[in-house]
C-alpha cells in the first residue's frame, strides 16, 4: 500500500496510532538535562567532549591535536577551540548550505568537489581564512539531480548563515569575511568542560 507521496506506507492499527509518546520515547530536554545533572563532574566533561567531537564528525586524535594548537593560541582554549572546528571545510560548506550535513560534505570535499580560491582541497579538517572563498568544482555542474535536490534544496530554506561568512547564492559560493567568534556559534556547548577535561 502507497501514500501519496509513492512511499509505502505502513498498516498501523488505529489505537496504536492513537496511543501518545511516553516522556521515555520523547526523549525531553527536562529528562537529558536530569540525566546529565546525575553524572559525575568527570563524566560531564566526558560527555561535552564526545557531543563536540560527533556534531563535528571527528576522530580522538584529530580533536585532542585541534585542542593542543587551540591552547598554544592567545585567549580562551575553549573559544580558541570551537573557533577552529568552525573554520574546518567540511563545516564552511555545510554553514554556507552547500551540503546538507557535516557527512556528506565531507564526502563532496574528499571526491575533489570543493575549491578554496579556486584550488581543489580533498582535506575535510582544512581550516579557511578571512577573504577565503569557497565553491563547487565545475565538474559538479554537470551533476544536476545534485545539484537540484541537494544543494540549491537547501539554498532555499530559511537556515541562516553565520554573520562569519557571506553566501553568494546565485553562483552557489561563499566568502569567509572573518573569523568565527565564540558568539556566532548558537549550539549548546560547555567549552569549559573540555578545557577542564583535557588539561588534568
Amino acid at each position: 500500500m502507497t501514500g501519496k507521496t509513492g512511499l509505502p506506507v505502513q498498516n498501523i492499527d488505529r489505537s496504536q496510532r492513537r496511543r501518545p509518546m511516553t516522556g521515555t520515547e520523547k526523549g525531553s530536554d527536562k529528562e537529558k538535562a536530569s540525566k546529565f545533572s546525575k553524572l559525575s563532574e568527570y563524566g560531564k566533561q566526558l560527555f561535552e567532549k564526545q557531543k563536540v567531537k560527533e556534531m563535528y564528525g571527528m576522530r580522538e586524535r584529530q580533536f585532542r591535536r585541534f585542542f593542543e594548537e587551540a591552547v598554544k593560541q592567545e585567549g580562551a582554549a575553549g573559544s580558541n577551540l570551537l573557533s577552529m572546528l568552525e573554520r574546518r571545510l567540511d563545516n564552511a560548506l555545510y554553514r554556507l548550505k552547500l551540503a546538507t550535513t557535516r557527512r556528506q560534505a565531507r564526502q563532496i570535499i574528499v571526491h575533489g568537489h570543493v575549491l578554496v580560491n579556486n584550488r581543489k582541497v580533498y582535506s575535510p579538517s582544512y581550516l579557511v581564512s578571512p577573504n577565503d572563498e569557497v565553491s563547487l568544482a565545475a565538474n559538479v555542474e554537470s551533476k544536476t539531480a545534485f545539484l537540484e535536490q541537494v544543494v540549491d534544496k537547501r539554498l532555499n530554506i530559511g537556515v541562516k548563515v553565520p554573520e562569519w561568512m557571506e553566501l553568494i547564492k546565485k553562483d552557489r559560493k561563499g566568502r569567509i569575511l572573518r573569523l568565527p567568534a565564540r558568539a556566532d556559534i548558537q549550539a549548546p556547548i560547555e567549552e569549559h568542560l573540555i578545557v577542564e577535561l583535557y588539561s588534568k
